[in-house]
């Protein structure tokens, strides 16, 4: 087991077999799971503790814990006809970004970038989900707000103890006009659907990001916003139960969106690939750029043909909400650019509400062009309606 697995497994079923999926799965290992369809909005680690896995109803994901033959006994399944698609190792995962510097100006710079400054669109009506560290539900700039928690973190709240989910939850969802400083929010009046997948210390796992997304599903959240991931190597071949988790939800109106990753040192000549999991066709991937409109020196790129950039946005010196008495702070990172896209996204879709695969497009073709490669930026700069 490397460093960035759990030593758990992620088993994928195959569409519409999750019933008998997850039968063959206790057939042969002789693990009993319990299903999130019995208990919804329970924390993976808190349904381990009476099972040996879990099932994802939705998204058709099996979570076990095995040992070797109980895992090689699922991986010839795999190989065969029947209701077991796929087995992978469960990763880790990490939220995305660095501190800088704090702000000032009217709207940040960000906001100017993508024109959500000038946008008539407020998201009103949109569910956003954002997938991170949580929410300080008491800062005030997020007072009266239409606000859903839920925690997928075994023994923690949904309040922000990082601060990571704070940030790029007020960068989505914030207010165009701040208590303090400049207006630092996109879609202001969309409902922010506030999912705890990452720990107080930064970190989670597979199993906590699929929980998160199953719960933005089931509460029919037109947008998941995920600033997390963590690092792969060339060539290494996507997630096929993220990928096939990402088709479904598109399938059902929910697009997922993704960082790209903070791998790369452009200055020393260091390009890293895109991340798990934006590197799956199914997730729109994002990349960071600075304010002269330079693709930022840390931001994943397009290596092989693996994962790919699909839009690019503001994620150097991104000023938005922080928990606590700090309020704001500025932040570096694909983390901070993710939150841009998704926040236009929900300005796209509250006027045009149509099915997801129609929003990427939409937020593809209305980007504007950058005289940079399209493998570190996409089709472009992300662009309010």
């Amino acid at each position: 087991m490397t460093s960035s697995q759990t030593g758990r497994y992620l088993v994928l079923l195959e569409d519409d077999s999750t019933i008998i999926g997850t039968r063959e799965v206790t057939r042969l290992t002789g693990i009993n799971c319990a299903n999130t369809a019995d208990a919804a909005g329970a924390a993976p680690g808190e349904l381990f503790s009476a099972a040996g896995g879990i099932v994802l109803h939705q998204l058709g994901i099996a979570l076990i814990d095995a040992d070797e033959e109980q895992f090689a006994n699922l991986q010839r399944a795999a190989g065969e006809t029947g209701p077991i698609a796929g087995i992978e190792a469960e990763r880790k995962v990490f939220a995305i970004g660095q501190p800088a510097p704090p702000p000032e100006g009217e709207f940040t710079w960000g906001l100017q970038a993508v024109r959500a400054d000038a946008a008539t669109a407020t998201g009103a009506g949109v569910r956003v989900a954002v997938l991170d560290t949580g929410l300080d539900e008491q800062h005030p700039d997020f007072a009266g707000r239409d606000i859903v928690t839920g925690a997928f973190v075994e023994g923690q709240s949904a309040h922000d103890g990082h601060g990571h989910g704070t940030h790029v939850i007020g960068t989505a969802c914030g207010p165009r006009t701040s208590q303090a400083g400049p207006g630092y929010g996109i879609a202001h009046e969309a409902s922010i659907y506030a999912g705890k997948v990452l720990g107080d210390d930064g970190s989670g796992s597979d199993s906590g990001i699929l929980s998160g997304i199953e719960w933005a599903i089931s509460n029919s959240c037109s947008i998941v916003s995920m600033s997390l991931g963590s690092a792969t190597e060339p060539g290494a071949p996507y997630s096929e139960a993220f990928e096939r988790v990402a088709r479904r939800a598109l399938e059902r109106g929910t697009l997922i969106i993704a960082a790209a990753g903070n791998e790369s040192q452009r200055s020393a000549g260091v390009i890293a690939p895109v991340g798990h999991p934006a590197n799956c066709p199914s997730v729109m991937a994002v990349g960071a750029v600075d304010a002269q409109m330079q693709i930022a020196d840390f931001s994943c790129g397009t290596v092989d043909n693996v994962g790919q950039v699909d839009l690019a946005a503001p994620g150097v010196d991104v000023h938005s909400s922080w928990p606590g008495a700090e309020r704001y702070r500025k932040l570096d990172g694909t983390s901070m650019a993710t939150p841009h896209v998704s926040g236009v996204a929900a300005l796209h879709a509250q006027q045009s509400p149509d099915r997801a695969r129609a929003l990427w497009t939409r937020l593809t073709q209305s980007a504007r062009r950058l005289p940079l490669p399209a493998t570190d930026v996409g089709a472009g700069l992300v662009q309010a309606p």
